[in-house]
């Protein structure tokens, strides 16, 4: 097991569970990134002494610096800093939980940098496809999944040699708050009931995607660069539940399943003590007490992220991160009170049709194809 990670995301809802495991597992915290939340991050430098801390809000950064002055940690900001903490020289496991295409650059630096990651930051695998799959395998280190999905699909696979005999992948999704909802019904929807999740205690972005169903699509994606599998072998299935975390489905159609509570700690325990398995600070799973499970067939009519993502994937070269970027912007709209609730699949749809998709070549494909689709949501917003 690994003795010294860098957590990127650190007060955020994944990274505040990874260190409830490190502590648990007594790790070693080398570097802590945040956006911009002072207090929590200077809390955590006290309790954990890491080499470097990192504030994204360079104006942030400064204060944190004036606040920590006492401490060993060396504070730094912007993109530079997130790209220290990834590539922090004793660091073995990079865990990213930053949100969104921010995610990118430090995950392509750590691989370069030879450390293995820990990946919780789906953005970085839609956007960036074969460049972070590319450095992953030519730095020869390890990309292990955090999403519980991907995780329990990365479980069901174990001793299953390069995929022989794999028929397809079947997600869950918990359908969010709105699972049978009709577009009418959804026209007028607020914020606040967009960020009621049933089953799942996330940051509001994710959470968001989760009601609108993107982050399926995001995890349909991020499922084909992980397992190297077409899209047209990838399944979706609403289980309300969210006990069986996804499925795998084999030649002789038989399916395996990884079941557990709805808690993100499991998965980000198996990332980090990959391939052992240790005691976990959550709950042990008793189906009686569950009693029954559902499943249901999605909606992609009412829910038009998820086919927008099926085809940008089917499409290919830089429309995977057009319909990132369209998402991002557009869920910051709506969080904001700038657009309605459906705006944001009518968005990220128009976006795919509006943005020339190009090959993706190289890194700067990838942020301006990104950085276009950003503009067209903001064009189109303010027309």
């Amino acid at each position: 097991m690994i003795k010294n990670i860098s957590v990127l995301g650190s007060t955020g809802s994944i990274g505040t569970q990874t260190l409830d495991v490190v502590d648990k597992l007594n790790l070693n915290v080398t570097a802590l990134t945040a956006n911009s939340n002072v207090k929590l991050t200077e809390q955590q430098i006290r309790k954990y002494k890491p080499q470097i801390a990192v504030l994204f809000d360079e104006e942030k950064a400064k204060e944190l610096q004036l606040a920590v002055k006492d401490t060993n940690t060396k504070v730094l900001g912007g993109m530079d800093g997130l790209i220290a903490a990834a590539t922090e020289k004793s660091c073995e496991l990079v865990l990213n939980s930053v949100v969104g295409m921010v995610g990118l650059l430090p995950t392509i630096a750590a691989a370069n940098a030879k450390k293995d990651i820990a990946l919780a930051n789906k953005e970085t695998l839609v956007a960036g496809g074969h460049l972070v799959t590319d450095a992953v395998r030519d730095n020869n280190v390890r990309l292990l999944p955090v999403d519980s999905e991907h995780s329990a699909i990365f479980q069901c696979l174990q001793g299953m040699p390069q995929n022989k005999a794999l028929k397809k992948l079947i997600l869950t999704a918990s359908g969010g708050p709105f699972f049978g909802r009709t577009r009418d019904e959804l026209k007028n929807v607020t914020v606040e009931q967009a960020l009621n999740h049933p089953n799942w205690s996330m940051g509001a972005k994710i959470t968001i995607d989760s009601a609108t169903m993107m982050n399926k699509g995001l995890e349909i994606i991020e499922a084909s660069r992980l397992f190297d599998v077409e899209g047209d072998r990838i399944d979706v299935v609403v289980h309300r539940e969210s006990i069986i975390h996804s499925l795998v489905e084999y030649d002789d159609n038989s399916v395996i399943a990884q079941l557990g509570l709805p808690d993100m700690r499991i998965p980000i325990q198996y990332a980090v003590t990959y391939p052992d398995r240790y005691e976990s600070p959550v709950g042990e799973l008793k189906l009686a007490d569950i009693a029954k499970m559902t499943f249901f067939e999605p909606d992609y009519k009412t829910f038009e992220c998820l086919t927008a993502c099926k085809k940008a994937l089917d499409t290919g070269g830089t429309a995977t991160a057009v319909v990132n970027g369209a998402n991002e912007e557009a869920n910051a709209l709506f969080r904001r009170g700038k657009i309605s609730f459906l705006e944001i699949g009518s968005l990220v749809t128009e976006s795919l049709n509006a943005v020339k998709t190009i090959n993706q070549k190289n890194v700067e494909d990838v942020l301006n194809a990104d950085a276009l689709a950003r503009e067209f949501v903001r064009r189109t917003v303010n027309k």
